[in-house]
């Protein structure tokens, strides 16, 4: 799909110029993963991925998939990318942004929300 909004693509165009956050994308973008998986995956400083995760969760780019309790009773969440693939294209003073979202993330919030009324 062809993203309009100025603000998004202003967004994507600014992910997209940090490594850190483009590295961030691809280790969210096919399984959900905490803030310890992406910094064993990626090797970034923890401060730079807290950071980095919380301003991609800010602007929409990366959701909680889920939120976990560990053995220890610690609470952490799962993040997910919103997008698939994004393509930028820049032609006659024009950027066009094509983003294909990743559907998967999208369907599980939908399914917890409509469900959130139902009795278990």
């Amino acid at each position: 799909m062809i993203l309009d909004s100025p603000k998004i693509k202003d967004t994507i165009l600014t992910a997209l110029a940090y490594p850190e956050v483009v590295s961030i994308l691809d280790c969210t973008m096919v399984r959900s993963k905490s803030v310890c998986d992406v910094i064993r995956e990626t090797g970034m400083p923890h401060t730079t991925a807290y950071r980095k995760i919380k301003w991609l969760v800010d602007e929409k780019l990366l959701v909680v998939d889920k939120v976990l309790i560990n053995d220890e009773g610690k609470k952490y969440s799962l993040f997910h990318s919103i997008f698939r693939s994004i393509i930028v294209k820049y032609e006659n003073n024009t950027i066009l942004v094509d983003a294909e979202q990743n559907i998967e993330p999208l369907n599980r919030l939908t399914q917890r929300f409509f469900s959130l009324g139902q009795a278990d």
